[in-house]
C-alpha cells in the first residue's frame, strides 16, 4: 500500500500577520471598462472594489493582471472564443475599481499572469513578498496566477468573496486547492479590509 501524505494547515495560513510595505493587491482579469460587469459576478466586483479603495488608502500597490489577447493568434482564444482583445474595452479594468496612475497594469496573453510578463519584476522592484489575490476566474487566470507566484517564493492571500467562478468547476474546489497546493491564506473581503486598515 502507497502512503500519500496529507496536506497540513501551515503556520502562514493560521497567522493573521501580514506587513504591508511588502503586499500588493493582484487583481486578476476583472474586466469590462465601462461595459460592465460579467451578469452574477455582481457582489464579487463590489468586493473587489471596497479591496482597492483600502489598498490604496493604505499606500498598498494595486496591479491589475489584465487580459491583452492578440486575434487570430493566441491558442486560448481557440478554447474560449474571443474575450480580452488588446486595446479593446473588455480588457480594460472595470471602470468601478477605477485604476489611476498610481496602480499598475500588467496585460498578459495567458491565464498565468506571470507567464512572459513583468509582473515578477515589478512585484520584487517594489519590494513585494505578499499578494492579495483577487479576480476571476476562480479556477482558471486565478488558479494558474497563483501557481505562478507560488512557484516564484511569494505568498498570499485569497479574498474568496472578491473572487468568482463562472466557466469551469467550483469555486469551493477553487479554494480548497490554493490552499493545499499553494499555501494561500483564504479569507473573507472583511478580513483583507482588516489588513489595510
Amino acid at each position: 500500500m502507497t502512503y500519500l501524505p496529507q496536506a497540513q494547515t501551515t503556520k502562514w495560513q493560521q497567522s493573521d500577520e501580514i506587513d504591508l510595505a511588502k503586499t500588493a493587491v493582484l487583481v486578476i482579469d476583472i474586466l469590462g471598462g465601462e461595459g460592465g460587469i460579467v451578469p452574477g459576478l455582481e457582489k464579487m466586483a463590489e468586493n473587489a472594489e471596497r479591496i482597492c479603495v483600502a489598498a490604496r488608502q493604505a499606500g498598498v500597490p494595486v496591479i491589475f493582471s489584465c487580459d491583452a489577447h492578440l486575434p487570430g493568434v493566441d491558442r486560448e482564444l481557440e478554447l474560449w472564443g474571443e474575450h480580452g482583445i488588446k486595446d479593446s474595452e473588455a480588457a480594460q479594468p472595470l471602470a468601478c475599481l477605477k485604476a489611476c496612475e498610481e496602480d499598475f497594469i500588467v496585460p498578459k496573453r495567458r491565464y498565468d499572469g506571470f507567464f512572459q510578463t513583468d509582473l515578477d519584476l515589478l512585484l520584487r522592484e517594489l519590494g513585494v513578498d505578499t499578494l492579495i489575490a483577487i479576480g476571476a476566474d476562480t479556477n482558471i487566470c486565478v488558479l494558474q496566477t497563483l501557481a505562478g507566484a507560488y512557484f516564484r517564493t511569494y505568498k498570499s492571500i485569497v479574498a474568496a468573496d472578491a473572487c468568482a467562478t463562472f466557466l469551469i468547476g467550483t469555486q469551493e474546489a477553487g479554494l480548497e486547492y490554493f490552499t493545499r497546493c499553494y499555501d494561500s491564506r483564504v479569507v473573507t473581503t472583511e478580513k483583507v479590509l482588516e489588513y489595510l486598515r
